[in-house]
């Protein structure tokens, strides 16, 4: 049935999660550079999971308020359903990445920014799954 696949969007990095779209678990799945090749490492990415769904991460200011990220957010995710003819989600994304470097410094053990990218684009495939279902 193929997988979703969230993305936590960047100016250089995207981290990238998935979920079987049965089973529902997000999982990390790896980071992107965001360079003039993305489209292309996308389109692969969407081939080779086999993915139905993309959601994209929606970031707000700390006051709930649309900021130049969310306006980047929001083309990147308009471009990203033209160019690769997907369906494509938009999810809230507050504090994703402050939660998961949170939680790599907790596991006391060495991580880089990449790490940080892919586990909050998990939370943010955890939060669309939850609200999903509900």
């Amino acid at each position: 049935m193929g997988k979703i696949l969230a993305l936590d969007v960047g100016g250089t990095r995207i981290g990238v999660a998935a979920a079987d779209a049965q089973l529902r678990f997000a999982n990390p799945l790896t980071t992107l550079t965001n360079d003039e090749a993305i489209w292309d490492r996308l389109a692969a990415l969407l081939q080779e999971h086999d993915v139905q769904t993309v959601v994209v991460g929606l970031p707000r200011g700390l006051e709930g308020q649309e900021t130049a990220q969310t306006s980047i957010c929001r083309d990147f995710a308009k471009e990203l359903r033209e160019r690769l003819q997907i369906a494509v989600a938009l999810q809230d994304e507050a504090t994703t990445s402050l939660k998961a470097e949170a939680e790599l410094k907790a596991r006391g053990k060495p991580y880089e920014k990449s790490d940080i990218d892919a586990l909050a684009a998990t939370y943010i495939l955890e939060d669309y799954l939850h609200e999903e279902t509900v």
